[in-house]
C-alpha cells in the first residue's frame, strides 16, 4: 500500500484481516466492517443527539444525561471535522 493510498484500500485490508483473523467469510466481513465504520462514523454532533434521544426513550433526564454522553465522548472515537488545507497547514506548523 502506498503511502497515499485512500480509504477504499484501507478497508479492504481490514477486511482481509477480518477474514484471516477470525476466519469469517468474505461476505460476513464486509458487513461487519460496513456497521462498525458506520457506527464510528458518526460525526460528534450525531453521536450526541443519538445518544440522547436513546437515553429519553429509556426514561433518564436531561440531569443525567449530560454528564453520561460527556463521559462517553472522551473515550469514544469521533469523525473529525474536516480541515481546509489551510487548516491543516496551521495544525502542522502553528
Amino acid at each position: 500500500m502506498s503511502a497515499l493510498a485512500g480509504p477504499a484500500v484501507a478497508q479492504d485490508e481490514l477486511i482481509r484481516h477480518v477474514v484471516t483473523s477470525t476466519g469469517l467469510a468474505p461476505e460476513t466481513a464486509v458487513r461487519l466492517v460496513a456497521d462498525v465504520l458506520a457506527y464510528f462514523g458518526e460525526t460528534t454532533e450525531q453521536f450526541v443527539r443519538r445518544r440522547h434521544s436513546e437515553l429519553h426513550r429509556r426514561g433518564h433526564g436531561n440531569a443525567a444525561i449530560w454528564p453520561v454522553i460527556a463521559g462517553e465522548l472522551a473515550e469514544r472515537r469521533v469523525v473529525a471535522a474536516r480541515l481546509s488545507e489551510r487548516q491543516l497547514r496551521r495544525v502542522v506548523y502553528g
